[in-house]
């Protein structure tokens, strides 16, 4: 349906996912299997849940893993 590379929502959630990466690696390593892998977990689907939309046949699919995308976001700013 749509060429998600070419989508700034993306490429903005793409961004945001390499950051958090980046900003996560100094946390401790207790965290590993906790907070900071659910945190990554939850930047990582931003933009997969987008991707995944794009690549659907119905505008109404699109827009549903748009939701769940925005569901990611907010749970990655709880986390954060």
């Amino acid at each position: 349906m749509h060429k998600f590379r070419d989508l700034v929502v993306w490429q903005k959630a793409m961004d945001l996912a390499n950051s958090v990466y980046m900003s996560t690696e100094n946390l401790p390593v207790a965290e590993k299997f906790g907070l900071l892998s659910q945190i990554r977990r939850s930047a990582v689907s931003i933009c997969s849940n987008i991707a995944e939309g794009a690549g659907r046949n119905t505008k109404g699919e699109f827009i549903q893993f748009l939701g769940i995308a925005n569901g990611s976001a907010y749970e990655l700013e709880t986390q954060l």
